[in-house]
């Protein structure tokens, strides 16, 4: 059985990210275990100390809540398609930092993104899309990779949307003094739909 208390103490970043890796092995296993308990509610409307935030794509198969096994007041997500760093993101990337003082940042990309395939058409064949989509379209077009002409369009995919989980760490890596606190590891991650699994890119700390 899951604690019905919310985390209000500090934890490492390093024991944050395997606090998340741990429950997405449960979610692997079909043997999630968080459950929603008066007690935390109550808790929680006294505040809140998420020991992570996570960036995500707005893709309705990438919830990090039931990725990650999670309760309410332990992560503080945010979510954009592409998970591209917006102005909005950086507005709420700097309170989960300077306010919450949470330690771990996750950029959750996923197999098959949607916006990074529209970005490639965007790049490669001259599409466009409307004009709010192009926005993020345009924001995700700066970190996506040369690719050997060789490579087939799913192997192009795939390595275009780990390309831009890292330009978003990257960008999150260059605001870091203004959105922390405290030293923030931040870490690089792609969730594979078929098999349920989060596997890590890069960890930095600033």
């Amino acid at each position: 059985m899951s604690t019905t208390k919310p985390v209000m103490t500090d934890i490492s970043a390093d024991d944050a990210l395997q606090r998340l890796l741990t429950g997405n092995e449960r979610f692997v296993r079909g043997e999630v275990k968080m459950r929603l308990h008066r007690e935390t509610l109550l808790a929680l409307a006294q505040g809140q100390r998420p020991y992570a935030a996570i960036v995500g794509c707005s893709d309705s198969r990438v919830p990090p809540e039931l990725i990650f096994d999670v309760g309410l007041g332990e992560v503080f997500v945010m979510r954009v398609a592409g998970n591209v760093f917006t102005p909005g993101i950086v507005g709420s990337m700097q309170y989960a930092g300077v306010h919450l003082l949470t330690p771990l940042v996750v950029v959750l990309g996923h197999e098959g993104c949607g916006a990074v395939r529209a970005a490639l058409k965007t790049r490669d064949h001259g599409e466009k899309q409307r004009s709010k989509v192009q926005f993020l379209v345009d924001n995700i077009l700066p970190g996506l990779p040369d690719f050997d002409h060789r490579l087939s369009e799913r192997e192009r995919i795939h390595q275009a949307v780990e390309s831009n989980v890292r330009w978003t760490v990257r960008q999150i890596m260059d605001g870091a003094p203004r959105l922390a606190e405290r030293p923030l590891k931040v870490v690089g991650a792609i969730f594979e739909i078929k098999t349920a699994r989060v596997r890590l890119l890069d960890e930095i700390t600033t």
